[in-house]
């Protein structure tokens, strides 16, 4: 009897300690962590506000005076880059001088911009699309001289920052009375600080 008696309890003895070794195991899971808190710092420098490369020629398509007014068209990328990471927008003013073929010109106001020049981010750019405010169409200022250069495109601040092309298209009137020749003009586009 007392035999029969010894190893019960032995059998519960042991089942007791196998109940206290996971409890233990879980104590020492739970166990605070030290954390730590670095700082992390990142200097960024501020670039500038270009062309990314010339704006091209404005080659309009040739055309056959044929008694009537007649108009022609032709779209030029202009590639802008505003690095300076101030928000302070910008924009692109052109002028001109007549279109001339040597002895005759065609009227100052031939050359326009219709409507709101397309713009998309350049590859590689996650630029901040230009919101632009100009009204069109919009007049190409033109002259024997060049006159004061006027607003084409712009971005509001906050907005133009990457690098993006803006792609007017030209609109080149020419009048039944024109008379035949190449006609040439130089255009001047400035990339300037705010919208």
């Amino acid at each position: 009897m007392k035999t029969r008696t010894l190893r019960r309890l032995g059998l519960a003895g042991a089942l007791g300690l196998a109940g206290v070794i996971p409890a233990a195991a879980a104590a020492s899971a739970t166990s605070p962590v030290t954390t730590g808190s670095p700082t992390a710092t990142a200097a960024v420098t501020a670039g500038t506000l270009s062309f990314v490369s010339t704006p091209g020629n404005i080659t309009f398509p040739s055309l056959v005076l044929t008694g009537l007014d007649q108009t022609t068209t032709e779209q030029v990328p202009i590639d802008v880059s505003d690095s300076t990471g101030s928000g302070a927008g910008w924009n692109v003013t052109a002028t001109s001088t007549q279109f001339s073929n040597g002895t005759n010109t065609l009227p100052d106001n031939s050359v326009t911009v219709q409507d709101a020049p397309s713009d998309t981010c350049d590859s590689g750019a996650t630029c901040v699309l230009a919101s632009n405010s100009i009204s069109y169409p919009y007049t190409l200022p033109a002259g024997t001289t060049a006159p004061t250069a006027t607003k084409m495109f712009d971005a509001a601040v906050n907005t133009g920052m990457g690098n993006q092309t803006v792609t007017p298209t030209f609109t080149l009137s020419v009048p039944a009375g024109a008379y035949s020749g190449t006609y040439t003009s130089t255009v001047t586009f400035s990339l300037v600080t705010g919208p």
